[in-house]
């Protein structure tokens, strides 16, 4: 079975933007990193579990604010 390697450009996780408001935070990720998708989500919200080098999961609580580190993947 050949090895898969994930190769990322640019910045590829936020812990900064932890407690920040989930829209904010998505656009902050955009702009630092233009070549990924943030999509703001709650947490304990079923995602595809599929790795991407292109998306980050920006995970909110119930107020949509920011509660663990968004990172590609």
């Amino acid at each position: 079975m050949a090895e898969t390697r994930t190769t990322y450009q640019g910045k590829s996780s936020w812990p900064e933007l932890v407690g920040q408001e989930g829209r904010t935070a998505a656009a902050i990720i955009e702009k630092e990193n233009p070549l990924v998708d943030p999509i703001v989500v709650k947490v304990r919200t079923g995602v595809r579990e599929d790795l991407r080098n292109d998306r980050v999961w920006v995970w909110v609580d119930d107020s949509g604010i920011v509660a663990e580190t968004p990172k590609i993947g």
